[in-house]
């Protein structure tokens, strides 16, 4: 029996980069394969050449045994291939029916067949074992929940090869051993999955085979029974990779950032930040874990001055921030590393060192009024650039033309320049691969060492357990539970994530 995917000497170039450079590559029917490597690797723009949203420039695919061409998604659709996306294509106010047959609605006479399709999606949830009601709205389901909807989006469809990008980026650990357990029946039912994801753990503990990518070519297929992380991550990065890295001890100082009973209103004037309290001191790292949408955005924004206090208190160095804007905040000493760093942490059309003086241009050192020196930026730029190893041709590339873990090192050089007091990250490693995510946890443990206090929010529960010093989890809009490093396990912050507040209630 031929590969059901076949891609052969796979060629994709954009302007000044070569994404794929003679690609090849073969999924086997019934297995789960993993696609892994650094950003910029190439696994987004070969994934999007099998799913017809890109046309590559040499190259060709064959399905099951047959040359084909891939003009658009709906022709992959038609060969059996669906592609679930890391973030969900979902309408909340729909129900889980609405939102699976958008698009491909059934009718009868004319009219729409929403109890046939009703009856068509509960069998399959039923044969694939995903737990859905269909008349449920989705913005009621959990994070869990709205991703087994859009894998039955692409079943309904009758793919029988299912590409998940980074699917567990936003679950708790629990939800991700529901995922794995779907994704096992799925393969025992004989559907193939293509799995992109950067926890090595999960790639090893879910694939069967696994494919390396580096700089846009491929390093080698392995059987996961066979591999090591540390082989597959050296693989990747094309060096030594340290896992693990280690804590040195730092003896606190004084509380740099005091946060008391903090409320926050959301976008539908309701809070979702329910009086939350913490402290961070000097040369500690407080980490904050919880599964996205429980409020943790909302309160970094007040932390940095983008969102008003409801009430209660945030004092940072001593001082309360009522009624400052972010650039007074900034220059009370905080360094922010957001969560979304397109929308909030560059300017994408904006060239390289335009982004890395963003928030400092009023500085005196890069000039006066509207006159900029160019001198002192270039001589910044290049000195942020090198330190910080941003891989770009020129420090006038725009930002948007590079990948996601070079656009995030730009963040942090700028970020930690001008030597800063506390440091607020939300998931500063989201998306990166695992050579990035270790430089960018240095840095982190490094501004721990310089006598920063970090509050670090994560949706990556291992990023927090091995980086904090004290993790809060947050629920609901509220600090839950408080645990001080080595006292909690995986599981016991994964339950209180999902709500579980009393230990009897685990199972």
């Amino acid at each position: 029996m031929p590969p059901v995917i076949e891609l052969a000497g796979i060629t994709k170039r954009f302007p000044g980069v070569l994404a794929n450079d003679l690609m090849s590559l073969t999924v086997e029917s019934g297995e789960i394969h993993a696609i892994v490597g650094e950003n910029g690797a190439g696994k987004s723009t070969l994934m999007k050449i099998l799913y017809g949203l890109y046309q590559p420039d040499a190259g060709s695919i064959a399905v099951r045994g047959r040359p084909v061409t891939l003009e658009g998604p709906r022709r992959a659709i038609e060969l059996g291939i669906g592609m679930v996306h890391q973030h969900f294509m979902l309408i909340p106010r729909f129900t889980v029916a609405e939102n699976v047959i958008l698009g491909s609605e059934p009718a009868h006479r004319g009219r729409l067949a929403l109890a046939t399709a009703r009856e068509r999606i509960g069998a399959l949830c039923t044969q694939y074992g995903l737990v859905l009601d269909p008349d449920m709205e989705v913005e009621a389901l959990s994070v869990g929940e709205q991703q087994r909807v859009e894998i039955i989006k692409v079943l309904y469809r009758g793919a029988d090869v299912l590409i998940l990008d980074e699917p567990t980026a936003v679950l708790t650990p629990q939800e991700v051993d529901d995922l794995f357990a779907n994704l096992r029946r799925l393969r025992a039912e004989g559907k193939t999955i293509i799995f992109i994801s950067h926890i090595l753990d999960e790639v090893l503990e879910i694939a069967d085979r696994i494919t390396v990518l580096r700089r846009g070519q491929v390093v080698g297929t392995l059987r996961a029974a066979d591999a090591t992380k540390g082989q597959i991550a050296e693989m990747m990065v094309g060096r030594p990779v340290l896992l693990q890295l280690p804590i040195p001890p730092v003896q606190p100082g004084d509380v740099r950032l005091d946060v008391e009973a903090a409320v926050v209103v959301g976008a539908r004037g309701r809070p979702v930040v329910r009086r939350v309290s913490f402290s961070v001191r000097g040369g500690e790292i407080y980490g904050i874990a919880g599964v996205e949408g429980n409020g943790q955005s909302e309160l970094i924004e007040a932390i940095v001055g983008l969102r008003p206090l409801a009430s209660g208190s945030i004092r940072i160095m001593g001082h309360t921030i009522a009624g400052l804007d972010p650039e007074a905040i900034r220059l009370l000493g905080v360094a922010h590393i957001p969560e979304d760093r397109h929308r909030r942490g560059l300017v994408l059309p904006m060239e390289i060192w335009e982004n890395l003086i963003l928030g400092h241009h009023t500085r005196e050192v890069f000039g006066r009024g509207v006159t900029l020196n160019r001198t002192a930026i270039d001589q910044y730029a290049r000195d942020r650039v090198q330190q910080f190893d941003v891989r770009t041709p020129s420090l006038h590339t725009l930002a948007l033309a590079l990948s996601g873990g070079n656009q995030q090192k730009v963040i942090i050089a700028r970020e930690f320049a001008f030597t800063p007091k506390v440091l607020v990250a939300a998931q500063p490693t989201r998306g990166l691969d695992i050579g990035a995510t270790e430089f960018v946890w240095r840095q982190i443990i490094d501004a721990r060492s310089a006598g920063l206090a970090v509050v670090l929010v994560s949706a990556m529960l291992e990023e927090v357990l091995s980086l904090a010093d004290r993790i809060g989890v947050i629920c609901a809009g509220e600090i839950v539970a408080e645990f001080p490093r080595g006292t909690a396990t995986p599981r016991e912050i994964g339950l209180r994530m999902a709500g579980v507040r009393d230990a009897s209630d685990r199972t």
